[in-house]
């Protein structure tokens, strides 16, 4: 009887495993608007922009080092200003796990959101975090604008989460 549940279990896991890999593959020959275009934006959230590199009238704000979460996720992120406006910028050293569906670039209310959540999944409260756009790339440079009406000392740290699953990748708490 326990070999019969342990089979079932295993096959039940083998399968799940089959259909996460199915959806990374097909997300990643699609294009990031189509395999976005089933969650709308809603109008505070940010467009992500092509530029990177910090330029010399900007300011750094506040800075982070990724901790691993749900998946492996290194590299640090900084928050700038320039003419007024907020940008979060992941450096070159950025780099998460290609594994999940639908990650997003998110500011969170707690300092430490990894520790503030339980494993395995490191679930999300929705009023602890603003999503600011869809992960453009799963590694290097790139830059997120922040919408003129964030208040970013309500925010004190960057994840990347699979909003699919509700699992955080990774977490920079910022200083």
């Amino acid at each position: 009887m326990k070999l019969r549940y342990l089979l079932i279990l295993g096959l039940s896991s083998l399968i799940m495993v089959g259909c996460v890999r199915e959806v990374s593959k097909k997300q990643a020959n699609e294009s990031p608007i189509a395999v976005n275009a089933s969650v709308p934006m809603s109008s505070t959230q940010a467009k992500p922009l092509a530029k990177s590199a910090q330029s010399p009238n900007s300011t750094a704000m506040k800075s982070g080092t990724f901790v691993s979460g749900e998946q492996t996720t290194q590299g640090k992120v900084r928050i700038t200003t320039k003419d007024g406006k907020s940008f979060l910028q992941l450096e070159e050293s950025f780099k998460t796990s290609e594994s999940g569906p639908d990650l997003v670039v998110i500011l969170h209310r707690s300092d430490n959101v990894i520790n503030s959540t339980k494993p395995p999944s490191y679930p999300l409260n929705k009023e602890d975090y603003t999503i600011l756009a869809p992960l453009q790339k799963y590694s290097g440079a790139q830059t997120y604008s922040i919408p003129q009406n964030t208040n970013l000392g309500d925010y004190k740290s960057i994840a990347i989460w699979c909003r699919k699953f509700n699992a955080t990748f990774g977490a920079a708490s910022l200083s």
